[in-house]
Protein backbone atom coordinates (compact mmCIF):
# COMPACT_ATOMS: atom_id res chain seq x y z
CA UNK A 1 0.00 0.00 0.00
CA UNK A 2 1.50 3.47 -0.91
CA UNK A 3 1.17 6.28 1.58
CA UNK A 4 1.87 9.14 -0.43
CA UNK A 5 -0.46 11.50 -0.93
CA UNK A 6 -3.00 10.38 1.29
CA UNK A 7 -4.75 12.97 3.51
CA UNK A 8 -7.67 10.39 4.55
CA UNK A 9 -6.96 9.70 8.74
CA UNK A 10 -5.00 6.32 9.47
CA UNK A 11 -8.56 5.30 11.63
CA UNK A 12 -10.23 5.24 8.07
CA UNK A 13 -7.47 2.75 6.64
CA UNK A 14 -8.07 -1.26 6.56
CA UNK A 15 -6.68 -2.24 10.22
CA UNK A 16 -3.91 -4.57 8.82
CA UNK A 17 -2.26 -1.16 7.49
CA UNK A 18 -2.93 1.04 10.43
CA UNK A 19 0.80 1.27 12.07
CA UNK A 20 -0.35 0.61 15.61
CA UNK A 21 -2.96 -2.41 14.67
CA UNK A 22 0.13 -3.56 12.42
CA UNK A 23 2.69 -3.60 15.23
CA UNK A 24 0.29 -5.77 17.65
CA UNK A 25 -0.76 -7.69 14.89
CA UNK A 26 2.75 -8.52 12.90
CA UNK A 27 5.50 -7.38 15.28
CA UNK A 28 7.60 -4.29 15.08
CA UNK A 29 9.79 -5.79 13.09
CA UNK A 30 7.10 -5.41 10.22
CA UNK A 31 6.66 -1.45 10.39
CA UNK A 32 8.83 0.89 8.05
CA UNK A 33 10.77 4.06 10.14
CA UNK A 34 7.52 6.05 8.77
CA UNK A 35 5.27 3.76 10.34
CA UNK A 36 7.21 3.70 13.36
CA UNK A 37 7.24 8.24 13.16
CA UNK A 38 3.77 7.90 12.71
CA UNK A 39 3.06 5.78 15.86
CA UNK A 40 5.28 8.73 17.62
CA UNK A 41 3.11 12.07 16.35
CA UNK A 42 0.16 10.12 16.52
CA UNK A 43 -1.78 12.11 13.72
CA UNK A 44 -1.09 14.05 10.63
CA UNK A 45 -2.76 17.50 9.13
CA UNK A 46 -5.84 18.17 7.72
CA UNK A 47 -3.99 17.18 4.07
CA UNK A 48 -1.53 14.86 5.09
CA UNK A 49 -1.99 11.26 7.22
CA UNK A 50 0.63 10.87 9.70
CA UNK A 51 2.78 8.36 7.87
CA UNK A 52 3.19 10.27 4.74
CA UNK A 53 4.20 12.94 6.91
CA UNK A 54 6.73 11.12 8.51
CA UNK A 55 8.09 10.10 4.87
CA UNK A 56 8.32 13.88 4.22
CA UNK A 57 10.29 14.65 7.52
CA UNK A 58 12.68 11.25 6.71
CA UNK A 59 13.05 12.06 3.15
CA UNK A 60 14.54 15.58 4.15
CA UNK A 61 17.08 13.44 5.81
CA UNK A 62 17.62 11.08 2.86
CA UNK A 63 15.90 8.79 5.24
CA UNK A 64 19.12 8.59 7.68
CA UNK A 65 17.74 8.45 11.07
CA UNK A 66 21.39 9.49 12.51
CA UNK A 67 20.48 12.28 10.62
CA UNK A 68 17.16 12.67 11.91
CA UNK A 69 18.35 12.74 15.33
CA UNK A 70 20.48 15.60 14.58
CA UNK A 71 17.27 17.67 13.63
CA UNK A 72 16.59 20.01 16.64
CA UNK A 73 13.01 21.14 18.04
CA UNK A 74 13.35 23.73 15.84
CA UNK A 75 13.76 22.06 12.56
CA UNK A 76 11.16 19.56 13.15
CA UNK A 77 8.22 22.27 14.23
CA UNK A 78 8.93 23.80 10.75
CA UNK A 79 7.25 20.88 8.90
CA UNK A 80 3.54 21.65 8.37
CA UNK A 81 1.71 19.80 10.96
CA UNK A 82 4.56 19.35 13.23
CA UNK A 83 4.23 21.26 16.56
CA UNK A 84 6.25 21.75 19.52
CA UNK A 85 5.06 18.13 21.43
CA UNK A 86 4.90 16.20 18.07
CA UNK A 87 9.01 17.54 17.48
CA UNK A 88 9.73 16.41 21.34
CA UNK A 89 8.17 12.84 20.82
CA UNK A 90 10.54 12.41 17.99
CA UNK A 91 13.17 13.88 19.64
CA UNK A 92 12.37 11.96 23.20
CA UNK A 93 11.99 8.46 20.97
CA UNK A 94 15.26 9.03 19.15
CA UNK A 95 17.07 10.04 22.04
CA UNK A 96 16.19 6.70 24.05
CA UNK A 97 17.25 4.69 20.76
CA UNK A 98 20.79 6.97 21.31
CA UNK A 99 21.17 5.77 25.10
CA UNK A 100 19.82 2.23 24.46
CA UNK A 101 23.15 2.25 21.90
CA UNK A 102 25.24 3.54 24.78
CA UNK A 103 23.93 1.14 27.31
CA UNK A 104 24.35 -1.78 25.29
CA UNK A 105 28.53 -0.61 24.78
CA UNK A 106 28.77 -0.48 28.50
CA UNK A 107 27.56 -4.39 29.09
CA UNK A 108 31.63 -4.36 27.47
CA UNK A 109 33.17 -3.01 29.99
CA UNK A 110 36.58 -3.81 29.29
CA UNK A 111 38.79 -1.88 27.11
CA UNK A 112 41.14 -4.29 24.81
CA UNK A 113 41.76 -1.64 21.87
CA UNK A 114 40.83 1.61 20.64
CA UNK A 115 38.02 0.26 18.35
CA UNK A 116 36.34 -0.73 21.76
CA UNK A 117 36.75 2.71 22.85
CA UNK A 118 34.75 3.86 19.33
CA UNK A 119 32.34 1.50 20.10
CA UNK A 120 31.56 2.84 23.77
CA UNK A 121 31.55 6.36 23.38
CA UNK A 122 30.44 7.43 19.56
CA UNK A 123 26.88 6.84 20.21
CA UNK A 124 27.68 9.14 23.35
CA UNK A 125 29.74 11.68 21.30
CA UNK A 126 29.60 10.70 17.58
CA UNK A 127 26.59 12.98 16.03
CA UNK A 128 27.09 15.86 18.41
CA UNK A 129 26.94 19.89 16.79
CA UNK A 130 29.64 20.67 19.50
CA UNK A 131 32.85 19.31 21.36
CA UNK A 132 32.23 17.60 24.62
CA UNK A 133 35.08 16.02 26.02
CA UNK A 134 34.89 12.93 28.21
CA UNK A 135 37.41 10.41 30.01
CA UNK A 136 37.21 7.12 30.80
CA UNK A 137 38.59 5.92 33.71
CA UNK A 138 39.83 2.32 34.09
CA UNK A 139 40.92 -0.37 36.81
CA UNK A 140 44.02 -2.01 36.39
CA UNK A 141 41.90 -4.70 34.17
CA UNK A 142 41.37 -1.95 31.99
CA UNK A 143 37.94 -2.59 32.89
CA UNK A 144 35.97 1.50 33.14
CA UNK A 145 34.91 2.21 36.13
CA UNK A 146 33.33 5.07 35.30
CA UNK A 147 33.00 7.72 32.01
CA UNK A 148 32.69 11.53 32.86
CA UNK A 149 32.08 14.47 30.83
CA UNK A 150 35.03 16.73 31.66
CA UNK A 151 33.71 19.58 29.38
CA UNK A 152 31.10 20.72 26.89
CA UNK A 153 31.99 23.45 24.26
CA UNK A 154 30.97 24.90 21.02
CA UNK A 155 31.65 23.83 17.52
CA UNK A 156 35.63 24.80 17.25
CA UNK A 157 36.68 23.22 20.92
CA UNK A 158 36.26 23.11 24.22
CA UNK A 159 38.32 23.60 27.25
CA UNK A 160 39.75 20.66 29.55
CA UNK A 161 40.62 21.19 33.64
CA UNK A 162 44.04 18.81 34.26
CA UNK A 163 43.91 19.07 37.48
CA UNK A 164 39.97 17.95 37.75
CA UNK A 165 40.75 14.41 34.86
CA UNK A 166 43.30 13.72 37.62
CA UNK A 167 41.41 14.21 41.16
CA UNK A 168 38.60 12.00 39.44
CA UNK A 169 41.09 9.62 39.12
CA UNK A 170 42.53 9.15 42.39
CA UNK A 171 38.59 9.92 43.98
CA UNK A 172 38.22 6.55 41.82
CA UNK A 173 41.13 4.98 42.17
CA UNK A 174 41.81 4.44 38.96
CA UNK A 175 45.35 3.50 37.65
CA UNK A 176 44.55 4.57 33.71
CA UNK A 177 42.45 7.16 31.89
CA UNK A 178 41.61 7.19 28.09
CA UNK A 179 40.83 10.60 26.73
CA UNK A 180 37.90 11.13 24.10
CA UNK A 181 36.49 14.05 22.29
CA UNK A 182 34.53 14.57 19.50
CA UNK A 183 35.15 17.15 16.12
CA UNK A 184 31.90 18.04 14.87
CA UNK A 185 33.48 19.43 12.13
CA UNK A 186 34.05 15.89 10.58
CA UNK A 187 38.01 16.02 10.68
CA UNK A 188 40.22 13.54 12.03
CA UNK A 189 43.50 15.16 12.22
CA UNK A 190 44.49 16.09 15.99
CA UNK A 191 45.01 19.94 16.44
CA UNK A 192 48.37 21.64 18.09
CA UNK A 193 45.97 22.30 21.23
CA UNK A 194 44.80 18.16 21.41
CA UNK A 195 48.01 17.22 20.94
CA UNK A 196 49.99 19.58 23.51
CA UNK A 197 46.65 19.01 26.31
CA UNK A 198 47.18 14.97 25.69
CA UNK A 199 51.13 15.72 26.58
CA UNK A 200 50.68 17.93 29.11
CA UNK A 201 48.02 14.88 30.80
CA UNK A 202 50.45 12.21 30.25
CA UNK A 203 52.68 14.18 32.28
CA UNK A 204 50.96 15.09 35.09
CA UNK A 205 49.62 11.55 35.15
CA UNK A 206 52.74 9.95 35.05
CA UNK A 207 53.52 12.03 38.37
CA UNK A 208 50.53 10.15 40.14
CA UNK A 209 51.14 6.52 38.35
CA UNK A 210 47.75 6.81 36.35
CA UNK A 211 49.08 6.00 32.77
CA UNK A 212 46.51 7.62 29.81
CA UNK A 213 46.50 4.65 27.51
CA UNK A 214 44.52 6.61 24.67
CA UNK A 215 43.05 9.93 23.28
CA UNK A 216 40.60 9.48 20.79
CA UNK A 217 38.97 11.97 18.18
CA UNK A 218 35.71 10.74 17.48
CA UNK A 219 33.19 11.35 14.71
CA UNK A 220 30.02 10.35 13.28
CA UNK A 221 32.09 7.49 10.84
CA UNK A 222 34.97 6.79 12.35
CA UNK A 223 38.46 7.77 14.88
CA UNK A 224 41.61 8.80 15.20
CA UNK A 225 43.63 7.12 17.98
CA UNK A 226 47.01 8.55 19.47
CA UNK A 227 47.82 5.11 20.49
CA UNK A 228 47.33 3.61 16.87
CA UNK A 229 49.38 6.38 15.39
CA UNK A 230 52.14 6.29 18.18
CA UNK A 231 51.44 10.11 19.21
CA UNK A 232 51.98 8.99 23.16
Amino acid sequence: MSYQNQSFPIKSWNEDDRPREKLLLKGRSTLSDAELVAILISSGSRNESAVALSQRILASVENNLDELGRLTIKDLIKFNGIGEAKALAITAALELGRRRRSGQALERKKITSSKSVYDLMQPIVGDLLHEEFWILYLNNSNKVLQTIQLSKGGITGTLVDIRLALRNALQLASVAIILVHNHPSGTLKPSQADISLTKKLSLAGDNLDIKVLDHLIITEKSYFSFADENLL
